[in-house]
């Protein structure tokens, strides 16, 4: 096979593993009443999916780095695949235990496969590194916008049902692991660099500040996507309308996801892009105080955008400010482990704090205190330093 075949495959195989990073996250959200309704479980059981899938993600972000180093990079990815395709199929296979369990499993699958395509396309195509972190962030995000607007409609007008809904979705993981087959071959490595062992990233003041970065961009994320439809039909919007707006949110963000990654690796310093970002979250955030539909999408615009730039700068530097492989990924494990667990606490603070006060506004002066968080260690972060 020629180079440009191979790189072809290759390519295929990161669009194809890059679509199912969140599709069986966010084909759960919508079923949730289905799910609940069908096994008899309270609220806060059917809400601990989600709560379950982000811890998974923390605990096993700093395990993978070690998988990928036995296994190879190439392997792992697919054992991660594997393992998501499998857990999609038991959890629907039974009762509240299976759930469970195959959550589980497809978090782990998730946060290996997740973790390890940065070093792994930085070790390929190093210098198609800003093509191919558009191409992974873009797909997470476009697909987990389909799979939130038609999980319900395959369960009810296709007639699927939430376990039908769900299981669907391995369709596409079958695929990825057939495109992926070629990465498993041995990779020869040409640059000697590589093989350098892994700084400490635990101990480094800018794997913190990315780390750090990362933490506040995603608890925003997941905190939006959690509260934000509640929030609007609390100020007299219709369900429906409230989740398109969520929709249009998550779709527009694909702006942000897709050309964000290739400016920024022209750049020599990322720090003014994510100033210009951090400025439009406090536009965006800061309009969501005035009750007009029309500011609201406006200002939902606003944050889409920023919120999908935020990601992929969040994967960017992941890649630039660590120079050899080994430490990519163990940044990359440690950012995604602290990331998610932020991720993880973000929603549930706030919840708290709205059973407190029942005040929405409360949401809103959140989002603008993780603003701040977001600016203070991304504006470092983005300075041109690689971890020492």
């Amino acid at each position: 096979m020629n180079k440009s075949s191979a790189q072809s495959l290759l390519i295929l195989g990161i669009i194809l593993v890059s679509i199912n990073l969140r599709t069986s996250i966010a084909s759960v959200g919508p079923l949730i009443p289905f799910i609940r309704e069908d096994l008899g479980i309270s609220n806060g059981l059917a809400g601990f999916l989600t709560t379950l899938s982000l811890l998974t993600f923390a605990v096993f972000s700093l395990f993978a780095p070690s998988i990928g180093k036995r296994l190879g990079h190439g392997k792992a990815i697919f054992m991660g695949i594997f393992f998501l395709a499998i857990g999609v199929v038991i959890r629907v296979l039974g009762g509240i235990e299976l759930l469970y369990f195959g959550t589980a499993l497809t978090g782990i699958g998730i946060v290996i496969a997740n973790v390890l395509m940065i070093p792994f396309f930085k070790a390929r195509i190093p210098e198609k590194i800003g093509l191919m972190t558009a191409i992974l962030t873009t797909g997470m995000s476009l697909f987990a916008a389909v799979a939130s607007g038609i999980s319900v409609p395959l369960a009810v007008d296709l007639g699927w049902g939430w376990r039908g809904s769900l299981a669907s979705w391995s369709v596409l993981m079958v695929l990825a692991l057939v495109a992926w087959l070629p990465q498993l071959k041995p990779h020869q490595l040409g640059n000697q660099t590589k093989l350098l062992p892994a700084k400490n990233v635990w101990k480094s003041r800018l794997a913190w500040q990315v780390t750090l970065f990362m933490g506040a961009q995603s608890v925003m994320y997941f905190t939006m996507i959690t509260w934000l439809p509640d929030m609007l039909i609390a100020r007299g919007m219709s369900p429906v309308r409230a989740g398109i707006s969520l929709s249009y949110m998550q779709l527009i963000s694909l702006i942000g996801t897709f050309f964000i990654p290739g400016l920024l690796i022209r750049l020599k310093e990322q720090s003014n892009v994510i100033l210009i970002v951090g400025i439009g979250y406090l536009i965006g955030y800061g309009a969501l105080f005035i009750h007009n539909e029309l500011v609201t999408f406006a200002a939902l615009t606003i944050i889409g955008i920023g919120s999908g730039a935020s990601l992929s700068i969040a994967y960017t530097l992941i890649s630039l400010r660590s120079a050899e492989d080994l430490t990519t990924a163990k940044l990359s494990g440690m950012v995604q482990s602290a990331g998610y667990i932020l991720a993880a606490l973000g929603p549930l603070i706030f919840g708290i704090s709205m059973d407190m006060f029942g005040n929405w506004n409360f949401l809103i002066w959140f989002l603008l205190i993780m603003t701040l968080q977001f600016l203070a260690f991304g504006l470092p972060a983005g300075r041109d330093k690689k971890i020492q």
